[in-house]
């Protein structure tokens, strides 16, 4: 047994206060497992934080609203970030690493978005920076990446990698539903927040995909080149169609690599019902990933929630106690600044076109001859619905492979056509 290693924790919210749990009532076990005496010795919280209920389930010399007293402290040799958010978040990342304290957190954000500057840091100070947390909640991926599936050229990850988006595309699929009670459903049940905006315009699910590529493609994945479209304008009609096709609709995270060029996109998406995603429902999350040996590998599990993420942290922390005791630290990455992401406008997938057109003859002609004019071969048009009093019909145009810049030009050009009446949705087809 080596000397005890002290951890420092920040935050203590839901994630927070289920670790801060844990290593309290497994301390005996996580130190057998370590093979050191691996104790909390402080917790550091805002001054508002003192007055929850949950301060009271732990001993109050534990806790410092003060951030020297926290960050000082020289016995504390791992430290964990539960707060969210960029900031203060990466300025305590920061701070710690170059304190040369080893970091274990959750942060997708700021490991989206400085993940590479602070692996460098942690080397250049002798610390570890580990956050299996930050993507997939308790699905092991982060280190599967690193280490598992390092001999491989990875080909392409396809995930489902938001719990909330994937429970409201379940019950709008299932149970027939709009979006808007679907969302309100999650709300009451705590699986969305109450201001959902980085789950349904998939912001939190580019972070993430952003993260993986970073690691999979050994290259720079900003956030900001992800291209991420949200679910709020699905229809249940959408569904409908899409059922009788063939065909569920998913919120997908997918990176992909060849040549020099970089994918990297977040988008809703028909996938075939006979795909390994098409059956990942409710909250759960999935992530497919293709490499030149292995072939396709799936991890599926709960993606978020208090127990799943407290066990990638606790599993970090003993990682990071691993390289305390042997005084190893987080390597930098090698960056290939050769290959570059691509713009959406250039990504070729198929479409599915719903739109309202004047129920006349040479209504379809029309259109076609617009799509052929950007090079977009139509496989089906399927007539759903008509209106007599209106006199207008419902079509659904399933595509051919086409660019996006293509089919952006096409749409902006039927949407001027006086026979369109509405452009209700465009939706990429993927066949995963």
């Amino acid at each position: 047994m080596y000397k005890e290693i002290n951890i420092g924790l920040i935050g203590l919210g839901v994630i927070g206060g289920q670790v801060a749990k844990v290593l309290q009532e497994k301390a005996g076990d996580l130190s057998l497992q370590a093979g050191t005496p691996i104790k909390l010795r402080k917790i550091k919280v805002l001054p508002s934080d003192l007055e929850k209920p949950l301060v009271r389930q732990f001993p109050e010399e534990l806790f410092t609203t003060n951030d020297d007293d926290f960050f000082n402290d020289n016995s504390i040799k791992i430290i964990i970030e539960l707060i969210g958010g960029e900031r203060p978040a990466y300025d305590y990342i920061t701070r710690a690493l170059q304190g040369g304290k080893h970091v274990v957190t959750a942060n997708k954000e700021v490991i989206a978005k400085h993940g590479l500057k602070l692996r460098a840091l942690a080397h250049e100070h002798g610390a570890s920076l580990y956050y299996e947390a930050s993507v997939g909640g308790g699905i092991p991926l982060i280190a599967p990446l690193e280490t598992d599936l390092r001999a491989n050229y990875i080909k392409s990850i396809y995930a489902i990698i938001n719990g909330t988006t994937n429970y409201i595309l379940t019950r709008m699929s299932k149970d027939g539903i709009e979006f808007e009670r679907a969302l309100a459903d999650a709300q009451k049940l705590g699986y969305a927040e109450a201001n959902p905006k980085n789950d349904i315009e998939g912001i939190d699910a580019a972070y993430k995909i952003a993260i993986m590529a970073t690691l999979a493609f050994q290259s720079e994945v900003r956030p900001e080149e992800v291209y991420n479209k949200g679910i709020s304008k699905l229809d249940s009609r959408d569904f409908r169609y899409a059922g009788e096709l063939g065909y569920e609709i998913k919120l997908l995270a997918i990176a992909k690599q060849y040549d020099n060029a970089i994918e990297a996109r977040v988008h809703p998406a028909f996938i075939h019902k006979d795909s390994v995603l098409a059956g990942v429902n409710g909250v759960f999350n999935a992530v497919s990933i293709e490499g030149d040996l292995v072939g396709q590998v799936v991890f599926t599990g709960q993606g978020a929630g208090p127990l799943a993420t407290s066990s990638a942290v606790i599993s970090d922390v003993l990682r990071a106690a691993g390289n305390y005791t042997l005084g190893t630290s987080t390597s930098a990455i090698k960056i290939n600044a050769a290959k570059v992401v691509q713009p959406i406008a250039n990504i070729i997938t198929r479409y599915y076109l719903r739109l309202s057109i004047l129920d006349s003859t040479g209504v379809l002609a029309s259109i076609a001859r617009v799509l052929g004019a950007h090079k977009i071969s139509i496989a089906s048009v399927i007539q759903k619905e008509t209106d007599t009093l209106s006199q207008t019909a419902e079509i659904v145009i399933m595509t051919h492979p086409a660019a996006g810049r293509a089919v952006d030009a096409a749409i902006s050009e039927l949407s001027m056509l006086q026979v369109v009446k509405e452009i209700n949705n465009v939706i990429r087809v993927e066949e995963q």
